[in-house]
């Protein structure tokens, strides 16, 4: 099946964000979501040896407004208003292929319980073995597929909307894919349907009152409150996920599988280690572009292949948020590194848009060739940022990199697939 590289028309759903609505329509539907969700576990019933979720007894203040650090609260390039949500249906819809909770066969996590964590909202600790994993972050199904373990379901981020398992995941697979769950905003009698033992929802930038409606549902891990959302470096993730799943160990040996993965490269390309980046995205219109945070997970692949962002470019990015809209005016910032890598080509209306785009064909790194553009399912692999991406993402990006840092602008690799 064809995939689609992104779905959406938002700037946020362009820069590869998920894209949900405000915090305050989240709490409310939170709030209207609680009655039909304990009706629901009344129903399914329960016992002792459920695994449990306690949230921090001096847990932050619950947010009274979208906090400035999330893809939701982030302006528009050329407006105030709120970022459209992806195309996919504003109401969740009927997971694809299966729909109860018995229709999917449930994972072995193989780990060792119980099992406790620490994260943004408090402690987590699941007792005994999970059976049935339910992904909500938009990217966690990859980390979790990673540990061995299949999610009985997985929040739907962009591309194909039958389907959340990209190319370079598929062979992790270990039963049925996922069922699909396109909700822009959490349906949480539709995510207590699939009898969840526990929740991963950590690329998710869930509120805390969400957290705490997931956690009555089951035991439910978010991120760390170190870093902005959707700003969780992969090896914290893995390791978070991997120590929810019983297997700390395993967590540090797949670090260590991508560490070494990127020192080869970094050995291999010396000017990497020598040479400045910017990561970059062009609106569609051509108007605005936007500069990605030095947090943000794709900004960390290309800085762990040994590039760095320098002061130029940190200082003018916003610090509490993933990405920072300039106007094309100011393109010329550009000009202070050895290579700008390009995101999200075809939202600009693909490589030839930009590079013809006046501002920026007169500057010096656009006249030499230093930019590197990633499109196709390298980009959806960036994007994603996890360890079983990361691989496929190097293999494609790092020849563009060498290629736009030779000194020589005639020197082109063959666009990304």
């Amino acid at each position: 099946m064809m995939r689609e590289t992104r779905v959406g028309s938002g700037w946020g759903a362009h820069l590869g964000q998920p894209v949900n609505r405000r915090a305050v329509l989240r709490r409310a539907a939170g709030v209207i979501a609680v009655a039909p969700v304990l009706s629901l576990l009344a129903a399914c019933g329960g016992d002792g040896d459920e695994p449990t979720s306690t949230p921090a007894a001096s847990g932050g203040e619950p947010a009274t407004e979208a906090p400035s650090n999330t893809p939701e609260a982030v302006a528009s390039p050329t407006d105030s208003s709120e970022p459209e949500a992806t195309e996919a249906p504003t109401e969740a819809a009927e997971p694809t292929g299966t729909t109860a909770a018995a229709a999917t066969e449930p994972a072995s996590t193989g780990g060792t319980f119980p099992a406790t964590v620490t994260h943004k909202y408090g402690t987590t600790t699941v007792e005994i073995e999970p059976k049935r994993v339910v992904s909500l972050g938009y990217n966690d199904q990859d980390q979790i597929l990673a540990f061995g373990v299949t999610p009985v379901a997985a929040r739907y981020w962009y591309g194909d909307e039958t389907n959340v398992i990209f190319p370079w995941a598929e062979a992790s697979l270990t039963g049925p894919a996922p069922a699909v769950l396109n909700m822009p905003e959490l349906d949480f009698e539709l995510i207590a349907s699939y009898s969840p033992d526990l929740i991963i929802a950590i690329y998710s930038g869930i509120t805390e009152e969400e957290y705490a409606t997931l956690s009555q549902i089951a035991p439910t891990v978010a991120q760390l409150g170190d870093y902005i959302d959707y700003g969780m470096p992969w090896e914290e993730t893995t390791r978070l996920v991997g120590a929810a799943l019983g297997q700390p160990e395993r967590a540090e040996e797949i670090i260590s599988e991508i560490d070494d993965l990127f020192t080869t490269y970094r050995a291999e390309n010396p000017i990497f280690e020598e040479s400045t980046v910017a990561v970059a995205a062009m609106r569609e219109d051509g108007s605005n572009f936007a500069l990605f945070n030095v947090e943000d997970g794709r900004a960390r692949i290309i800085t762990g292949l040994g590039l760095t962002i320098p002061e130029s470019i940190i200082d003018v990015l916003d610090p509490n948020t993933f990405f920072t809209n300039f106007s094309n005016e100011q393109l010329n910032i550009l000009n202070s590194v050895d290579v700008v890598t390009w995101l999200q080509v075809p939202f600009a209306g693909g490589r030839d848009a930009i590079e013809k785009n006046p501002l920026y064909a007169r500057l010096r790194v656009a006249t030499e060739g230093r930019h590197v553009f990633v499109e196709g399912d390298v980009d959806n692999a960036i994007a994603f940022n996890s360890p079983l991406s990361i691989a496929f993402t190097l293999e494609a990006i790092v020849p563009h990199l060498v290629a736009a840092l030779d000194g020589d602008p005639t020197t082109n690799e063959p666009p990304m697939a």
